[in-house]
């Protein structure tokens, strides 16, 4: 593998992960020769680990925990027992009066700031208000938002009462927002008359009055007007404004202590199956984690300015949350990254001297293709770290970075999931890059690829397989009796171990890894992770559909197919007319990431004997792995029609 960078001896000193490992060595008596010492440490002493973790960051508890860890069988096992604390408390210790904590601007050029001082009032207001209707500890509170500041001022007070934040982005179609919202019975929702993408007003005051009436448990909106400012004269009295809201007397900052185990947030899967599963995790787990991550794999340092490229529909706008726990300042921007120019994102780090630029891999591949050099237009000189996610990113585009953006820079390529948001596998400082990488696994993390046997294996390709627990893994999925679908979702395939669904290779020389793309039947299109069954939601409505599979490829050089077949009712013949209702359907309902690259008429769909469809078995195929292990014809309701698939793919 090709080394691409190496940070200096100045940059390794300097780093937090530097000073823990000083901190260790000082307060434990434990040395490390390097970074993968620290991580087998780390995953082979979970406890004595993250308990490293509660004291190097000096969490704030408002009593003390029993033990650490309660035990190592997943998914029951429980973290911190007996603490009692608030994410948020943690957020406002870094609070510096007149220090700038966000900075936003959108694709119009607005720009604004607002201090620490501003925060703690809006956040304030906003608890008293919220306190007023009767929310509490255990409630939720739900945004359908952009990525604005009031979207991080919501979910800030949401959480200093120890309610329950849950958030979706304004290009969701309402069936795809009220499948989500519905589940956990909002009391509060916060939302938008409408938003601009590439210069594009889309007006979504229907889509708000639609989605209350899908839910009955609201008892107020609270409505930002951010297309138009007399927005709220078409809603009754049951909303209100939220410069309003930002208007009451708030007093002083209060936080409600939780239990360790206490609900954060609500985070949504994808919908493979079903319904959106509805992802909880935990007020500790989560502080723990992003303390972990935004220090040792991020280098966070306070006074810096981090931006990630992200809706509120993603988790990593709850992760970006967390770079305010550092003592950072966070750089939100709503609307598309390429206009009014495709560099304008390049542009915005220059002018808001952002030291942390994060965004999707598909992203960095589209500047790659364009042969875009945002070097020779941009200074870029505060950057000192790229993170990218959302996909694998292409040796291709490694290359790419260090030539046409940024020769001295840190390329942080990370994976992980909304499932434990945060990245199993992301950037060490301690170690250099190298083309088409991810350079370690996350301290805490016991991370393997796993071969069919279920052996751990290095350079080779596996399932990536975590067999000890993590904080941040879901405390549980909402309205999940038993943890039927947590248990089954994780660890029905390596019982006792979390099989995340993806493949892997680990490099035994260097210790880095690369992932090949999703081993189960959940898309990864453009960077955002599309459940199936939406697909099939949106094209059962079609009236000359009889069944329909999907099906998303990761192929070479970072590019992308989505082809979604159809099986036609008696009398009917695919043409344009038919693909332009089902691209119609797939827009309204969901959102324009959802639409196919092609549709393809076929005689069948594959199914199971028992029923099921055979996503991932077909997309085995269309990746061209041999037959006799990517599906089991014996286990098929109908074999014959895999022919199809198998000449299908020598086209691709």
């Amino acid at each position: 593998m090709k080394k691409l960078w190496e940070g200096n001896t100045n940059f390794k000193n300097k780093s937090h992960l530097n000073n823990y490992c000083k901190w260790l060595k000082k307060h434990r008596n434990l040395e490390f020769n390097d970074y993968h010492s620290l991580w087998e440490w780390s995953t082979e002493n979970i406890e004595d680990f993250w308990e490293s973790i509660w004291h190097y960051f000096k969490v704030t508890s408002h009593s003390p925990y029993s033990k650490v860890l309660s035990s190592h069988n997943m998914p029951e096992c429980k973290w911190f027992e007996g603490a009692r604390l608030n994410y948020a408390e943690h957020i406002f210790k870094q609070s510096k009066t007149e220090a700038t904590a966000i900075y936003f601007s959108n694709e119009n050029g607005i720009q604004k700031s607002i201090t620490w001082k501003e925060l703690e009032r809006k956040v304030a207001s906003t608890i008293t208000y919220l306190k007023s209707l009767g929310v509490t500890k255990g409630d939720c509170v739900v945004a359908f938002l952009p990525n604005v500041p009031e979207a991080t001022i919501g979910f800030l007070a949401t959480n200093a009462i120890g309610a329950i934040w849950s958030s979706t982005s304004p290009d969701f179609g309402t069936e795809s927002v009220v499948n989500r919202f519905a589940q956990i019975k909002p009391k509060v929702l916060f939302a938008v008359d409408g938003y601009r993408y590439n210069c594009k007003p889309y007006d979504k005051i229907t889509t708000v009055k639609d989605i209350v009436a899908e839910l009955p448990t609201l008892t107020k909106i609270i409505m930002l007007p951010y297309l138009n400012e007399s927005a709220l004269d078409n809603f009754s009295d049951k909303y209100i404004d939220i410069e309003t809201v930002f208007k009451v007397p708030g007093g002083d900052l209060q936080f409600q202590p939780v239990d360790f185990n206490h609900p954060i947030w609500v985070l949504y899967s994808s919908g493979t199956t079903g319904l959106p599963k509805a992802i909880v995790h935990s007020h500790g787990g989560i502080l723990l984690e992003h303390y972990k991550y935004m220090a040792f794999h991020n280098d966070v340092h306070k006074g810096e300015n981090y931006f990630w490229f992200t809706t509120t529909g993603w988790m990593m706008w709850n992760f970006l949350q967390s770079a305010l726990l550092m003592g950072a300042s966070i750089v939100l921007y709503d609307g598309s990254p390429t206009y009014p120019e495709f560099d304008s994102l390049w542009a915005l780090s220059d002018e808001l001297t952002i030291h942390h630029f994060g965004t999707s891999a598909p992203y960095l591949v589209a500047n790659m293709k364009k042969n875009s050099s945002p070097k020779t237009h941009h200074k870029l000189t505060s950057i000192r770290s790229i993170s990218s996610t959302g996909a694998p990113l292409p040796a291709e585009a490694f290359n790419y970075v260090y030539k046409a953006i940024k020769t001295d820079v840190w390329l942080c390529s990370m994976a992980g999931g909304t499932d434990v948001c945060t990245a199993f596998v992301g950037g060490t400082p301690f170690y250099a890059v190298h083309s088409g990488e991810i350079q370690c696994r996350a301290l805490g993390v016991s991370l393997h690829a796993l071969d069919s046997k279920g052996n751990p294996v290095e350079d080779e390709l596996g399932e990536m397989v975590i067999d000890k627990p993590m904080p941040s893994m879901p405390i549980f999925f909402w309205n999940d009796e038993n943890n039927a679908r947590y248990k089954s979702s994780y660890f029905e395939d390596y019982p006792g171990k979390w099989r995340h669904g993806d493949f892997i290779k680990i490099n035994p020389e260097t210790k880095g890894l690369i992932i090949y793309g999703r081993s189960d039947a959940t898309l990864n299109r453009h960077g955002i992770r599309i459940g199936t069954s939406e697909i099939y939601s949106a094209v059962n409505k079609i009236s000359a559909i009889e069944d329909a599979l999907i099906i998303n490829l990761e192929l070479e050089e970072g590019k992308h197919y989505m082809p979604l077949f159809v099986k036609l009712k008696a009398g009917f013949k695919l043409n344009d007319a038919i693909k332009q209702e089902i691209n119609s359907q797939l827009k309204t309902d969901y959102s324009p990431r959802h639409v196919p690259d092609d549709i393809i008429e076929v005689a069948d769909i594959p199914y199971t004997i028992s029923g099921k469809k055979m996503e991932a078995p077909i997309k085995k195929i269309l990746l061209k792995m041999p037959l006799e292990t990517s599906i089991n014809l014996d286990a098929m309701r109908n074999p014959e029609c895999v022919d199809f698939f198998i000449e299908f793919a020598k086209k691709i």
